[in-house]
């Protein structure tokens, strides 16, 4: 649940659902972070990611990894 900018695993699933992508509820950050990778490309992704990572906003450790999964190269 999110409250204020404090970003859970459950908001990441849900900003990804909408932009098409599902994650299972029981995935790891490097599972679900294979699942956008591979559904790459992803119309809203960037722009979702730089939502994120705006200052301000605070990610769980989880999200935060899965991010940092995402963008690597």
């Amino acid at each position: 649940m999110m409250f204020a900018d404090l970003v859970d695993v459950e908001d990441f699933r849900q900003r990804l659902r909408e932009l098409g992508v599902e994650l299972p509820a029981d995935g790891t950050p490097e599972r679900w972070a294979a699942i956008v990778r591979a559904a790459q490309p992803v119309d809203g992704l960037p722009e979702a990611i730089g939502a994120l990572c705006a200052e301000g906003v605070t990610l769980q450790p989880e999200v935060r990894r899965i991010v940092e999964l995402i963008l690597m190269p």
